[in-house]
């Protein structure tokens, strides 16, 4: 999460004063591993190159801590008081009381082990109180500190999305979930549990926490734990009344597991009690000392990071010397509300010209195209969208038609731009080197007009932009853009096509509500454009924007036009020597079962496994069942069993079987023959492409011992 130079206001100075517009405390807590965590994963390799100490967490960790302090300084209501609070070590009361609780939890990455007392000091470098407890994790001290500034009369924002903080929500009490911009208050805590915040203790108790190996009550899930706590009230009397439960199955399970669940209650209960490590006043909101900030910074050389800073108005260079100047930077656009009533539907060449000029006055324009699928190779254009200024775009529909296929009914329906006379005026503005092209997911527009005999050139892309600036710290689809950008969010498509069976093709949407929704898109676009583009060269990232990530959708997408050829014949002789080593497995498992059973299902193989031959798991499902997973196999396996390896041996057969041989023939376009994948440019947090629709980077080895009564030579189904 990155802030512009030229935007970013400085790090707050001193805490606001008590006035009668707020409390006299408002708390910001930070639960610190899920900063820590998010950054490690979300976030490629990187070292220090001086010693090669891994800092991807503590570079991750420092930029969404400075984001948060300046959008902080920004509100109205911003906090006198701050903290970041850490786990002090994986041993609580709670494994006094629990053995197993969090015993199943893998150890930390190697990577990330040195950063955890880095990341400490990293809060402290910014002047945030870093916050720990032997004996108690961080929940309880957020929780203790929530409670007493709550029962004082103060407000409190927990900034983390942990749903075991969700206990703490009320009247004084919100979360922040700034990976989403989200807001977590008791609507959205209802929405996950199906309770009211005060009840999701109760909630937790019997559905049990797998992440934690809290037991819970076996084959009671969230719903089921909702819909009871809603009936009886609460956990006490649901215990007490078990008896009164129809269900066979779930009575008995509350009775028989009545303490389990107590014990469950007790090991997710948080503790407002937890001594407090500092008294709240101490936890006052400070600017940050200028040089050990930058001293940090540049320990841990994080340079770019130190020059936004500086930039933004904090001194932030060392022997607290002033910052150098920023680089000039375009002032910030002004944006005008979005009014999506004011778009314009383009039915006639006479307007469709007008708005060309317009392109061509302007000097770029926003586009998007509507198709009638999500398939670039096999899309059909619907319309396309313009918009040439903020708030200014329309809608060119091209073919909508009813669902019957026929012409609309109402005479002023009937007219659109013949395709091909569209087309023809379009692709001399859209190949025009002196217009800007710009497009969210240019890619996807550029592979369906390639179609069409347009090359879309020069093209700018807000989705790269975007990934660029902030890689794995959020999403970059255009609805998750505009909300954190524009604040604005956009029409969704279920409001103009329907949901589920009832969702209908673009092209059955009545132009009105499609005029809405198309000519909108473009709009965002454009203002997205305006707000990300100029940080490329405030945050010194012009030069990865235009020399590795612009210069990439026209090449994939002439790669996903070209398409994969695959030999179907191949893959369905493969597909049949899959099914008959599938069979023989299936028999071989039967007969060391001692009994049929389907080896499709987890919850079949649990009852032969655990139940019937007496194996044991150490892994539980969400539901509280014993796991069956891929890993689990291989530990039954590995400690001699039979069943388990010819059980794995049956799942890799069948994923190769229906993920790839049988899905590989399904997906050859009947047009072209040739498998036409998508490639995501901005979906891995490395850097990488991923292929989708159908996965063709995926595709495994013939697994060794499965195969080995299938045929005797793998050669490649797929060439180029």
């Amino acid at each position: 999460m990155t802030e512009t130079a030229a935007d970013a206001p400085a790090l707050p100075d001193l805490p606001r004063a008590n006035t009668q517009d707020g409390p006299a405390t408002r708390l910001y807590l930070i639960d610190a591993s899920g900063f820590i965590f998010r950054a490690f994963h979300a976030l490629p390799p990187l070292t220090r190159k001086s010693d090669g100490l891994p800092i991807g967490a503590i570079s991750g960790f420092c930029n969404m801590l400075w984001k948060l302090l300046v959008e902080m300084k920004a509100q109205a209501d911003s906090p006198t008081h701050l903290a970041c609070v850490f786990d002090h070590s994986e041993k609580t009361f709670r494994n006094g009381l629990y053995d197993q609780y969090k015993a199943h939890r893998p150890p930390a990455p190697e990577d990330l082990v040195p950063q955890f007392p880095l990341v400490r000091e990293a809060a402290r470098a910014f002047g945030v109180h870093a916050l720990e407890l032997p004996g108690y994790e961080a929940d309880d001290l957020i929780a203790a500190y929530a409670c007493k500034v709550r029962d004082a009369g103060g407000e409190v924002t927990i900034v983390s999305s942990d749903k075991d903080l969700m206990q703490l929500v009320g009247d004084r009490v919100s979360m922040l979930d700034t990976m989403k911009n989200l807001r977590i208050g008791a609507e959205q805590v209802f929405e996950k549990f199906g309770v009211t915040p005060d009840k999701v203790v109760d909630v937790q108790a019997l559905c049990g926490d797998s992440v934690d190996n809290v037991p819970g009550a076996p084959g009671i899930g969230v719903k089921t734990a909702a819909l009871l706590i809603n009936e009886y009230g609460d956990l006490d009397t649901l215990l007490a009344r078990a008896s009164e439960i129809k269900q066979d199955k779930r009575r008995q399970t509350l009775i028989d597991f009545a303490d389990q669940i107590r014990l469950s209650r007790q090991l997710v209960q948080l503790d407002c009690d937890t001594p407090l490590p500092s008294p709240i006043d101490d936890l006052a909101v400070a600017p940050p000392d200028p040089a050990i900030l930058s001293a940090f910074l540049e320990q841990m050389e994080l340079r770019t990071l130190a020059r936004r800073i500086g930039n933004s108005g904090s001194s932030a260079s060392g022997n607290g010397a002033a910052a150098s100047p920023a680089p000039s930077a375009p002032a910030p656009v002004v944006q005008s509300a979005i009014d999506t009533t004011g778009y314009a539907c383009v039915r006639t060449l006479e307007d469709l010209d007008a708005w060309i000029a317009k392109a061509h006055a302007a000097g770029i324009v926003a586009f998007d195209t509507e198709t009638d699928s999500l398939s670039s190779a096999n899309a059909g254009l619907v319309g396309v969208s313009l918009a040439t200024a903020a708030g200014e775009a329309c809608y060119i529909p091209l073919g909508h038609e009813t669902e019957g296929g026929l012409a609309f009914d109402a005479p002023a329906d009937l007219t659109q731009i013949p395709l091909e006379q569209a087309i023809a005026r379009l692709k001399p503005m859209l190949e025009d080197p002196a217009v800007l092209k710009v497009a969210q997911n240019a890619k996807y527009d550029m592979a369906v007009l390639s179609r069409y005999g347009v090359r879309v050139s020069p093209i700018e892309d807000t989705m790269l932009i975007s990934y660029v600036l902030e890689a794995g710290l959020h999403n970059h689809g255009m609805d998750e853009l505009s909300k954190l950008f524009l604040d604005h969010q956009p029409i969704p498509f279920k409001q103009v096509a329907g949901t589920g069976k009832a969702q209908k093709s673009f092209k059955h949407v009545a132009l009105e509500p499609a005029t809405a929704y198309a000519a909108e898109d473009a709009d965002v676009t454009l203002r997205l454009y305006q707000v990300l583009r100029p940080r490329l060269v405030t945050e010194g990232l012009l030069t990865v924007y235009e020399t590795l990530e612009r210069p990439m959708p026209a090449v994939l997408a002439d790669m996903e036009c070209a398409g994969i050829r695959v030999d179907p014949e191949r893959l369905r002789q493969l597909s049949n020597d899959f099914s008959v080593r599938m069979g023989e497995l299936e028999l071989e498992a039967h007969k060391l079962a001692g009994r049929p059973f389907n080896l499709g299902s987890p919850k079949q193989i649990g009852e032969v496994l655990y139940g019937e031959m007496g194996l044991s798991s150490g892994k539980m499902t969400a539901t509280g069942a014993q796991s069956t997973d891929a890993s689990m196999l291989e530990e039954l396996a590995a400690q001699g069993h039979a069943l388990p390896r010819v059980l794995l041996d049956w799942r890799q057969l069948s994923k190769l079987k229906g993920t790839y041989t049988d899905a590989l023939v399904a997906a050859s376009s009947p047009r072209t023959g040739r498998v036409h994948t998508s490639y995501a440019l901005a979906s891995t947090t490395t850097g990488r492409l991923s292929s989708s629709d159908p996965n063709l980077q995926n595709i495994p080895c013939a697994p060794r011992r499965a195969a080995k009564s299938a045929r005797p030579s793998w050669p490649s189904p797929a060439s180029s």
